[in-house]
């Protein structure tokens, strides 16, 4: 499987972006040293991995401790080795967050339409773990659920909602 790491840090000059390589990694504590040291003093560390044009993964840490997890698919741990290990923790899945956006007088036909409309993926994890910096759990759950939405362009999106977009955008074209 081929993947795609990318550290989004906050410090005191702002959002910076930078790739991070995994290979190697034997577990979750040694993809955590490596993101702590892509800024030793940030105050946000995000950890963007992309697998195979399927799956992403988002690791958080703030201040350098209280690691938080979300990933995009369950399946992802059960397909490779880097996704148990970034996800193999994880063991629940996600309550079903209500869209804000949703009208409340909804009926039973249109919440069948709907449901039948999402594609068939089982996101795992905190999914309010952006929700302080503009991107809450439901709308991540959402752009995870688009269908046609890669891994690339869901870390675009996030990146653009919590205002590292520009950074996130010049590390790939590096």
């Amino acid at each position: 499987m081929s993947h795609f790491a990318a550290a989004v840090t906050r410090g005191a000059e702002g959002w910076a972006a930078a790739e991070l390589d995994l290979s190697g990694v034997a577990d979750i504590e040694e993809i955590t040293d490596r993101l702590r040291d892509a800024d030793p003093e940030a105050s946000v560390s995000l950890l963007f991995v992309e697998s195979d044009d399927a799956y992403l993964a988002i690791l958080r840490l703030d201040e350098g401790e209280d690691l938080r997890v979300f990933g995009s698919d369950a399946v992802f741990a059960e397909e490779s080795r880097l996704g148990a290990i970034l996800l193999g923790d994880v063991e629940e899945q996600l309550p079903d967050i209500a869209d804000d956006t949703e009208p409340s007088g909804e009926d039973e036909e249109d919440e069948e339409e709907r449901t039948a409309a999402e594609p068939d993926v089982e996101p795992v994890g905190d999914a309010e773990l952006l929700a302080d910096l503009g991107m809450s759990g439901g709308r991540l759950i959402e752009l995870c659920a688009q269908e046609g939405m890669l891994p690339a362009d869901l870390t675009a999106e996030i990146c653009q909602a919590i205002g590292a977009g520009d950074e996130i955008e010049e590390l790939r074209e590096a």
